[in-house]
């Protein structure tokens, strides 16, 4: 995240000595001639005139028309009281957990399937261990859980050693259910997705775990009951 604003910074400082009037075109060259190791997913203008939102992943900036400058934060619709920024960051999340896909994810899944969440974890976060000891609560609401590790010590930390193992493992959801209660997993290594996850949570920007993601795309930090995590999300639906 940090070195995503660094860079985004420096593309538009040099934008600045190269056209008073950008367009988006300018900016698009302008931004992959600073930047050309970032992926900038799309650059068009934003609703206040002479600036321009830039999409990196799952961050949005903004950046003036000139070049000069760039702001970070949420555009807030003041007659609406609408969060205009957090809208396209939510239909960001939903786009990039698409490109993750079920597959490299391990899901516990309802009989009847009413709702769905995509939990950022760490297997020795106690929280995390709460949430998914009270599994069968969150089942019987009907939401399905789907997840994906950050483990927050980093690779190469034991948590990550256990995030992989349990990915590796023959049976994962029954070997995550026993890593959640304190047995460390037989060491087992293979391609796995953790550290897609990883960058996945922080482009997210996650300041700890769990990290719950709606389907909606909204974010729910810390743990959050069954039953409450059930009202938001029938809140959600309903507000479709």
């Amino acid at each position: 995240m940090k070195r995503i604003i660094s860079v985004v910074a420096f593309a538009a400082s040099a934008m600045s000595a190269g056209s008073l009037q950008a367009d988006e075109a300018d900016v698009k060259s302008a931004l992959a001639k600073a930047m050309p190791s970032v992926k900038i997913d799309s650059i068009k203008p934003s609703e206040i005139k002479g600036v321009f939102e830039v999409m990196v992943g799952a961050n949005l900036f903004y950046v003036s028309e000139e070049g000069k400058y760039l702001l970070q934060g949420h555009l807030i619709d003041l007659a609406s009281r609408t969060d205009l920024t957090e809208e396209k960051l939510s239909s960001a999340r939903q786009a990039a957990l698409d490109k993750v896909g079920e597959k490299n994810m391990i899901i516990f899944k309802p009989k009847i399937g009413k709702y769905q969440v995509s939990v950022f974890t760490d297997i020795d976060c106690g929280y995390c261990r709460k949430l998914h000891s009270e599994i069968d609560q969150y089942l019987a609401e009907g939401i399905t859980v789907r997840y994906l590790f950050y483990p927050r010590a980093g690779k190469g930390s034991d948590s990550y050693k256990k995030a992989v193992s349990v990915w590796c493992a023959d049976d994962r959801n029954k070997a995550l259910t026993e890593a959640k209660k304190g047995a460390t997993p037989k060491e087992k290594t293979c391609d796995n997705p953790v550290d897609q996850h990883m960058q996945l949570a922080q482009d997210f920007d996650a300041r700890g775990t769990p990290l719950i993601v709606t389907e909606k795309g909204n974010l729910l930090p810390g743990y959050v009951p069954a039953k409450q995590l059930a009202e938001v999300l029938r809140d959600e639906q309903a507000a479709k």
